[in-house]
């Protein structure tokens, strides 16, 4: 094989390849010898077809086959020969080709660019620390209160209202006709929630212990049964008990049954919880910090097709009229994407950085314990995708990188309340109009789970 740098202009090189067509007789006659073990032809035992008699029959696709093969191995070859960093894939133009002949092909290449970086000392970013005040606990515990509430019975004689549960078994008829799913036993409704039938908590309202009561209610459009779709229905209801909700006492037990120790775990947990969530949207606003300063100090040219390819990713959920709309905008914010990536690699592959497997399987861990009861889910998505797993890494990676950063500039630590917090927050997440998508999402007290704390 023989390689030459035909042209080289910026980021593009083209190699001259020409591979000898003695090289090509000779991968033919391996794949022939190969195809002996293989081919079956009326006439000839098994194994013993002549190769001759091969070539004249499958010549052309089995050429084919090599030629691919060769064009494969001699690419990367040319590459590694000319000690090339090649960014996205090199495009093939076949000059000359064809049994007997030797083949010559252009490699047309689109290289990544050298970086040269500048030093990070002199860049500054603030540390968020939020303090989360006890009044935002006190409010979580008496949601978290509200969400797990306990319930005891009512006398007999007292009626069903809005927010008690009642339980009761039915019988359905459709056309005075028993269907399907038509029986029910010890249904257990928390009325004013209306999580059965549209408009059958309120039909409840007023009922007592061991009354029979008829209801009317439509099945849903969306019923699993196309034929029972929209049905209406007439419901034979034998109520069972009437509870009335009982306030849970916020104490050592109440915490017991979320999951914590005490009520002082509980609190503590809680408040992790929420500080957890505020740090992580935080974080990223002094990471776009860091990275705003990495990009503006540093100039290097970037290949074209990656930026055509960012750009496909980013916008390919959106509109044709969207793309133009957003065309140049789109374009700029691709190539930013594409710098930052390329300078924190550098800087990576500078420090010798890396991930491990372990790293990876221990955020996997930590991602488990973060959503307890979805453990097999979990580990199945990552096992079933390992781009998924790679995408991690990489995450990982960047994290790693952005740390080392932090380490090495004047990172000024600063303490602020939620409420400062929310207000910092909201401004970074004004929607980027580039690609219509906000920055980051906004952390939330309401989002914590309410049901179980989990301890990570």
């Amino acid at each position: 094989m023989k390689v030459e740098i035909k042209s080289k202009k910026g980021l593009r090189t083209i190699l001259s390849v020409m591979v000898d067509k003695k090289n090509i007789q000779t991968k033919m006659n391996e794949r022939l010898k190969e195809l002996q073990k293989e081919v079956s032809l009326k006439g000839f035992r098994p194994g013993k077809v002549p190769p001759e008699v091969i070539k004249n029959q499958f010549g052309k696709s089995i050429y084919g086959e090599v030629v691919d093969k060769i064009l494969r191995e001699t690419t990367t070859k040319a590459i590694d020969e000319k000690k090339l960093k090649v960014a996205g894939q090199p495009k093939i133009d076949l000059k000359q080709f064809g049994e007997g002949k030797d083949l010559n092909y252009e490699l047309q290449i689109d290289c990544l660019p050298s970086v040269t970086l500048k030093s990070f000392e002199k860049f500054k970013a603030t540390s968020f620390k939020v303090k989360i005040e006890e009044k935002i606990i006190e409010e979580k515990l008496k949601e978290i209160a509200n969400q797990n509430k306990q319930f005891e019975n009512k006398n007999e004689s007292e009626k069903a209202l809005i927010g008690d549960q009642v339980s009761f078994d039915y019988s359905a008829t459709i056309d005075g006709k028993k269907f399907d799913g038509s029986e029910g036993k010890n249904i257990q409704l928390e009325l004013g929630k209306n999580l059965f039938l549209k408009g059958f908590d309120e039909q409840l309202i007023g009922v007592k212990k061991n009354d029979m009561k008829i209801l009317n209610a439509t099945l849903p459009a969306n019923h699993p049964k196309k034929e029972l779709a929209n049905k209406k229905t007439k419901f034979e209801c034998k109520i069972l008990n009437v509870k009335k909700p009982k306030m849970n006492k916020i104490d050592d037990n109440f915490a017991k049954l979320l999951g914590a120790k005490n009520i002082k775990d509980l609190r503590s947990l809680i408040e992790k919880q929420i500080s957890s969530q505020y740090s992580q949207a935080l974080n990223s606003i002094t990471k776009k910090e860091i990275l705003d300063q990495i990009e503006k100090n540093h100039e290097i040219d970037l290949p074209q097709n990656l930026i055509d390819q960012e750009i496909s990713i980013m916008t390919q959920n959106l509109k044709s009229e969207d793309k133009e709309k957003h065309k140049s905008n789109n374009e700029k914010l691709a190539k930013s994407r594409i710098k930052l990536g390329l300078l924190l690699n550098e800087y990576g592959e500078k420090n010798n950085l890396k991930i491990s497997d372990d790293e990876v399987r221990n955020e996997i861990q930590k991602q488990i314990k973060g959503m307890p009861g979805q453990e097999k889910m979990v580990l199945e998505y990552y096992k079933k995708n390992p781009s998924a797993s790679q995408s991690l890494k990489s995450s990982l990676y960047e994290e790693k990188i952005i740390e080392l950063i932090k380490s090495k500039i004047k990172l000024t630590s600063k303490e602020i309340n939620t409420k400062e917090a929310e207000k910092i927050i909201t401004e970074f997440n004004k929607p980027n109009v580039d690609i219509g998508e906000s920055k980051n999402s906004t952390p939330s007290k309401n989002k914590i789970k309410s049901k179980k704390i989990s301890k990570k």
